[in-house]
């Protein structure tokens, strides 16, 4: 009895799993087509290619990485250390499009089908995304993320979670059952540059913590041949799907991930890196910005902002002179979670012309804090930053000689900016660029605008005040995120 159940079990197992297997043919070009595991009229019901970062989450990367290559064919799950994603998809998209031209039925159901599962944090998942748009696939297949990182914003944005997953197999399954079943939704895609005179002396590349980030993959110098690249400065470029950061909550960051270089020992999983996230708040002074932080810092000083809210029309942007940090946030999930923009209320809307945070509508919020106690308002209900903007396109004009480096934040990846003190032509500028495709569970926080089951339509009365500079510090003694916020297991008394 006992071993006919266990033999109903495996074969269930093997049925579910068939959805999932791609065929060796598809994925080794020349390899000889076997049919065997796979439907042969059909094609798999929901074939998935699965990268995995072995080194993030302490050991879980790798535990998942075996999990995965023990339930699918070894050859669609990939280890990123081993293998870039571009080197992946460019050859197993050329052999799709080859088998295609030569009728080849599954192949064609797969293209139609495909789907990517990336494991790893915020920087990993931003790696594939970037790969997906760069590339330009005929068919470019939507993704799913696994929480493996430390704040997991995108996974948490899309209804995936926070919390580092289980790798064993029945969590893997139950997994691999929410992607098939997950909808598909579109976001926006930012592109970034950053110009500059070349300096007289010294070098104004990024530098990037001693953990070298995938923002800086994603985030680098053009070449002499690029269209953007122009005689006689230094141009940069690149991509979030986020957000990106300027100011001292990239100062935290940026700590954390030198740190982690310099003793992996201690962090080997969530809860205490975390705890370590907060603790380098307050040695990095973010709770204590004002005696900390020079006003020098602060982002009205640093730069002149400008907005574009109605195509081709730039304008001013006003900063409250005490903003210290300042986040241009696509998704409704910053630094673990949070909502920075939150819901504005119907006179909101109204007078300020502001709009609730959509994913797929061409704008991004501007969101500023002063401190980490002000984002701490986050844990609030209906809490929010200080809401500075919505728009489709954002200029940062840097004023010559305010300082001589500042810290920046691509999708929860830092880097120092080194910024030459004789020039007056530095600029940040932000810009939509086109959309990619997402997997949504049903408890995805990311909303589209053409949703008309968005939760926003139903108007939330919010104890809401943006009037930043007429209310004292001390009366607004809250902070925000995996940059900001405390951990529930952290004793404050203890925090040096």
């Amino acid at each position: 009895m006992q071993l006919n159940a266990a033999m109903a079990s495996h074969t269930s197992d093997a049925n579910f799993l068939r959805n999932f297997w791609i065929p060796c043919h598809v994925l080794v070009p020349e390899s000889v087509i076997e049919g065997s595991n796979i439907d042969i009229i059909d094609g798999p019901h929901c074939p998935v290619l699965v990268f995995v970062n072995s080194k993030s989450g302490g050991q879980l990367g790798g535990d998942l990485l075996k999990t995965y290559r023990a339930l699918l064919t070894e050859k669609q799950v990939f280890d990123l250390g081993e293998e870039a994603p571009d080197q992946v998809l460019s050859r197993i998209y050329a052999n799709l499009e080859n088998l295609k031209l030569h009728g080849d039925q599954i192949a064609i159901r797969i293209m139609e089908r495909l789907r990517l599962i990336v494991a790893g944090g915020d920087g990993t998942a931003g790696w594939l995304l970037g790969v997906v748009c760069d590339l330009k696939l005929s068919h470019p297949p939507p993704i799913a993320t696994v929480p493996l990182g430390t704040g997991n914003n995108l996974p948490f944005a899309f209804g995936w979670g926070k919390k580092n997953p289980g790798t064993d197999e029945q969590s893997v399954k139950s997994f691999l059952d929410q992607v098939m079943k997950a909808k598909e939704m579109k976001i926006d895609n930012w592109h970034i540059l950053m110009r500059m005179r070349a300096p007289k002396q010294g070098s104004c590349d990024p530098i990037a913590p001693l953990e070298l980030p995938h923002s800086l993959h994603a985030f680098h110098r053009v070449s002499e041949a690029d269209e953007l690249n122009i005689e006689g400065c230094h141009t940069f470029r690149g991509g979030f799907w986020n957000y990106f950061s300027m100011g001292m909550d990239a100062q935290v960051s940026y700590a954390f991930h030198s740190e982690r270089k310099l003793h992996p020992e201690k962090f080997k999983n969530q809860m205490v890196n975390q705890s370590t996230y907060a603790k380098l708040g307050c040695t990095q002074g973010w709770f204590l910005a004002p005696l900390f932080h020079p006003p020098s810092r602060n982002i009205a000083h640093l730069a002149k902002i400008k907005v574009m809210k109605t195509h081709g029309h730039w304008e001013d942007l006003h900063i409250p002179s005490s903003i210290r940090s300042i986040v241009c946030l696509n998704l409704p999930s910053f630094s673990g979670g949070l909502n920075p923009w939150g819901t504005p209320n119907r006179k909101k809307r109204r007078d300020r012309d502001l709009t609730p945070p959509y994913v797929d509508d061409g704008l991004l919020e501007v969101v500023g804090f002063r401190d980490a106690w002000h984002g701490l308002v986050l844990l609030a209900p209906n809490g929010h930053g200080t809401r500075l903007a919505q728009a489709h396109r954002i200029r940062f004009e840097f004023r010559k000689g305010a300082a001589d480096h500042t810290f920046m934040r691509i999708d929860g990846e830092p880097w120092k900016q080194p910024l030459p003190v004789d020039d007056d032509t530095v600029l940040v500028e932000i810009s939509h660029h086109g959309q990619v495709n997402m997997l949504a569970t049903h408890d995805s926080k990311s909303k589209s605008v053409n949703d008309p089951s968005s939760p926003y339509h139903n108007d939330v009365e919010e104890d809401d005040s943006d009037d930043e500079d007429s209310k004292a510090d001390e009366f607004r003694k809250f902070g925000a995120a995996d940059t900001f916020k405390i951990p529930d297991e952290v004793d404050l008394s203890h925090l040096s």
